[in-house]
């Protein structure tokens, strides 16, 4: 149920939030604090490559003087979006060998009820995989989720 008033809520109270998405190139999982040392590396050392990515050029976030333990108080707010499912926020990790990759965001459009506005990056030494984690996540999302409509900048 959604904690502002007169906003339906986000995903409605019987769906089941996928708890994973596995693929031969990548894994996701929610995001939480127990991500932050990888998390904060990915996008510290790829900075101009995520605000390069579409949708992502107007988005003020990340912030180059950001410290790790401020990371960590965002991946905090994160996962209690998740438990509160008011947004769910789930960490890329690569497959072979668990490194955080990227990040999704899915997050309620604000002018649209129901509809989710979605925003994904991948860390610049992995570039090859945000098109596949574009075409993944979208499928995914009209398949498995209750979205009448997505937003998701085209790649």
């Amino acid at each position: 149920m959604s904690d502002i008033p007169n906003r339906p809520a986000f995903v409605p109270d019987d769906f089941a939030v996928p708890g994973e998405l596995v693929t031969e190139a990548f894994r996701l999982e929610p995001l939480g604090p127990q991500h932050n040392l990888s998390d904060f590396d990915a996008w510290q050392c790829s900075i101009d490559h995520i605000r390069a990515t579409p949708g992502l050029a107007e988005w003020s976030w990340p912030h180059p003087e950001m410290t790790a333990e401020q990371n960590r108080g965002d991946l905090e707010r994160h996962a209690a979006d998740f438990a509160n499912r008011s947004g769910f926020t789930y960490t890329v990790l690569d497959t072979a060998g668990g490194q955080v990759i990227g990040c999704v965001y899915i997050y309620p459009l604000k002018d649209e009820p129901g509809a989710a506005q979605v925003k994904s990056w991948v860390r610049a030494s992995r570039a090859e995989l945000d098109a596949p984690l574009y075409r993944v996540v979208s499928a995914w999302l009209r398949e498995d989720w209750p979205f009448p409509a997505v937003r998701y900048a085209e790649r």
